[in-house]
Order: structure tokens, then sequence, then C-alpha cells
């Protein structure tokens, strides 16, 4: 769980990238770090030492920091362990329970499979670190394992309470809710997220995190049984009407839109 004094913040990082810092003063640890310059910043900024790096999956934008942060913080690694990503130095699995001692943190491990095979996710009471399977309005492209496994993965998601805040790795909320609007045109909570997304984006601020809440209330991913997004989709010639013909459905449309 997290203590009182602990905070999450997010480190701007590459074109959309967040690096969240999860710091208490004294030391932090972060969760995918694409590059390493920002990181060092805030660290040296805030005075604080590293004290572990979280990989939620492989993708370069989330890892590529990694080594020259271990070379002036020679810390753990944690993470799902894959060919292809050399970083990580302890393996985590699905049912695992993570405890971080500086600052005090623990997370259980959920599997979350979809976008990538090694994705992971870090979940403490009401915090989730989703990486790139579930955004703002959106989820993550299927790029490895079928639609029914990042369907699944989704819907394990939405399960969570309600005031779960999500800190997801990309600022795609303003784009995800140009495609929520195109699904649902009369969903009044889209239009009142779009409103609140462009006035934190004016002012430079992040639309993250969100919350499991919002997501259910917005993201057209998680509202497969949605019946105006069921007829949106059956004049794009839907036939398969189920909640994974509805999610495959919305995917490619989204790959494409």
């Amino acid at each position: 769980m997290f203590t009182a004094t602990t905070e999450i913040s997010a480190i701007p990082a590459l074109q959309d990238n967040y690096i969240w810092a999860i710091h208490d003063g004294l030391h932090a640890a972060v969760v995918d770090p694409g590059e390493a310059g920002p990181v060092l910043a805030f660290l040296n900024a805030h005075k604080l030492q590293l004290g572990a790096i979280l990989c939620t999956h492989r993708h370069h934008d989330h890892i590529g920091g990694i080594a020259k942060l271990r070379e002036v913080y020679n810390v753990p690694v944690y993470g799902r362990r894959h060919p292809n990503n050399p970083h990580i130095t302890d393996d985590l699995r699905e049912g695992d329970r993570l405890k971080l001692a500086a600052p005090s943190i623990t997370f259980d491990i959920i599997e979350i499979p979809g976008h990538l095979d090694d994705h992971i996710a870090y979940l403490a009471p009401e915090v989730l670190f989703c990486g790139d399977v579930l955004f703002g309005a959106g989820c993550g492209r299927n790029f490895e394992g079928t639609p029914a496994q990042l369907h699944h993965s989704l819907q394990r998601l939405a399960q969570l309470p309600d005031a779960t805040r999500i800190y997801c790795a990309h600022e795609y909320t303003a784009a995800n809710l140009r495609f929520a609007q195109a699904c649902e045109p009369d969903n009044l909570a889209v239009k009142q997220r779009i409103a609140a997304t462009r006035q934190l984006r004016a002012a430079n601020l992040p639309t993250l995190p969100s919350s499991i809440a919002l997501e259910k209330a917005t993201n057209p991913f998680l509202r497969c049984n949605q019946p105006e997004i069921i007829r949106t989709l059956q004049q794009r010639d839907l036939r398969d009407t189920s909640a994974l013909g509805v999610f495959t459905a919305l995917r490619e449309w989204k790959n494409r839109f």
C-alpha cells in the first residue's frame, strides 16, 4: 500500500510518454523510463535517490532509459522477463506481490497480455500502473496475442474498484476521445470529458491519472455492450454483436481512424 507521504508525479518524456515517479521526499521508484535524461533531472531537482525501476513491458519507449539510469543508480529492475528485455533483474508473474522498502509501496502483479505477451500491471490500493493496455478513453494496439486476450485483460481492469486511479504511459486522451465520440455521439460523459481534456491540455497539464469509473463511462473499449456503439458499428457492417465481436471491430476501426 501507499503511505500518506507518498506522491506520484508525471515526468514527460519522448513525444507523448509519461514516466511515473513514485516518491516520498527521499526515495523514488520510476515506472517505464523510456529515456534517462528527464528522470535524472527530476531526481536531481527533488533531491531524490532512485531505489527501483518498474517495467510494464518491453517496448523501447518504456525501457530505453534503463541502462543509463543503472549506470548512475545500480537498482533492481522489476518486470516480466523476456528475451528482448535484457534489463529485468527481478522476474514478476501473475499473483506475485512486490514490496518496496523506499519508497514504501506494495504492488500486486497482474498479467495483462494482448498488447505484448510480457505485459504486466502494478496494482496498489486505488492505484494502477497499466502501461499501454488501458489508456485514457482508449486501449493499446493488439501487437501480440489475440483480440480475445486484450479484451479479457481490459475486462479484468474494468472490474477494479471505480475509485482506482489509472496511470497509463501516454498522453493519448484527446485523440482517443475523438474516436469515442464517433462511436457514441450521444454520450454526455464523453462530451464532458472532451471539454475537461481541452482545458487540461491548454494549461499543459496531463489528462492523467484517469479512474476506472471515468473509463467505464467514456472508453468505448470498456463499453462493448452499449446499444449506441453496437448501432454505430452495424452501420459499418458489423455482424458479430457479441462483446468480443464488438471489441474486435472497435480495435480494427481505431487502427485506421
